[in-house]
């Protein structure tokens, strides 16, 4: 038996957001509606990993956060060379305190540059007694970070979008509370208007396997046709594998045509699920017992007993399943 590959799903969406076409096309569509306005070519990818040093007084703490993809865009125009940093999350599962993490984010970001840039001024030669204290010249500034946080999940986002909606701020205090705010991305359900073919693609086919209305035969085949006329690209395949978590085989890839698309989401659904989703797996694997019985005629007390048969899960548990998935398989 072949051995599968075990590349981790972050891994593969991290690399297929590097390519810089595709990361300036989901730039251009969440920042500016569409328009052209970022260039694959002004790209350049920057360190994810950023250190830094909390200091108070007599206690310091050293924080690690390593970005997902982080690119830095650099234009000449007659001002000068303009610098702008955009970092791309991904997301699972839903966090209820994602503002504040990208927050922390971007605030690590900009102390990595304030570090670099105070470590010029050793001495206090050239500067003003305020520019030395601050490690900081008046005229210096730092590089503006924009994040974009993408969400794969099959929930709906029903966390926070900003700081505030974290806090517990009484109403006349709002208006001095700073705020923080995500810009949210959900992978399947949303209106962006992408140009690159390949996040088009990546999009309408995450979008079309979280449609919970289709049946898991109707989402096979729609998934099938679509892949065949739209000669759906390998890599693209590969980062809706990881989206939804799976340990791909690269041997399911690429080879056969439309049906090897197909088992690349088999294997997600199977595989993915394995990673902390026993819920999913039984989800899963009751559609797929809901279907056969029902194709094979068999009346719903039998297929209930089917289902706590094979998944090994009570009456109750088993009658739950029946009633929210035995109609849309109908």
């Amino acid at each position: 038996m072949p051995k599968k590959n075990q590349i981790k799903p972050d891994t593969i969406l991290k690399n297929y957001w590097r390519d810089n076409a595709q990361f300036a096309d989901l730039f251009n569509a969440v920042l500016f509606g569409g328009a052209q306005v970022i260039r694959p070519d002004e790209l350049e990818d920057d360190d994810t990993e950023d250190s830094t040093v909390m200091e108070h007084r007599d206690i310091a703490e050293s924080i690690e956060t390593f970005r997902d993809n982080i690119k830095i865009r650099k234009v000449s125009n007659a001002s000068g060379i303009q610098f702008v940093l955009l970092g791309l999350e991904h997301q699972e599962h839903i966090h209820y305190a994602m503002p504040m993490r990208i927050m922390g984010y971007d605030y690590s970001v900009y102390k990595k540059q304030y570090d670099k840039n105070a470590a010029n001024y050793k001495t206090s030669v050239g500067m003003q007694e305020d520019e030395y204290l601050s490690r900081m010249k008046k005229t210096d500034k730092l590089v503006p970070v924009i994040t974009i946080l993408v969400y794969y999940g099959e929930k709906t986002w029903d966390g926070a979008v900003t700081l505030h909606e974290m806090l517990h701020i009484p109403t006349a205090w709002r208006p001095f509370v700073n705020d923080y705010k995500l810009l949210l991305v959900e992978a399947k359900k949303n209106d962006l208007k992408l140009h690159n073919i390949n996040n088009i693609d990546l999009f309408n086919m995450l979008e079309l396997l979280g449609d919970k209305k289709s049946t898991h035969k109707e989402t096979k085949e729609k998934a099938i046709a679509y892949a065949k006329e739209h000669h759906v690209d390998r890599s693209v395949l590969m980062a809706v594998a990881g989206a939804a978590n799976c340990r791909i085989d690269y041997n399911l890839l690429g080879r056969k045509g439309e049906a090897d698309m197909w088992a690349v989401f088999e294997e997600t659904r199977k595989e993915g699920k394995a990673e902390g989703k026993a819920e999913g797996i039984l989800e899963g694997r009751a559609v797929e017992i809901i279907e056969s019985g029902l194709e094979y005629g068999l009346p719903e007390p039998d297929v209930i007993e089917r289902l706590q048969r094979k998944l090994k899960i009570p009456a109750g548990k088993a009658k739950e399943y029946f009633r929210q998935y035995g109609k849309a398989v109908l």
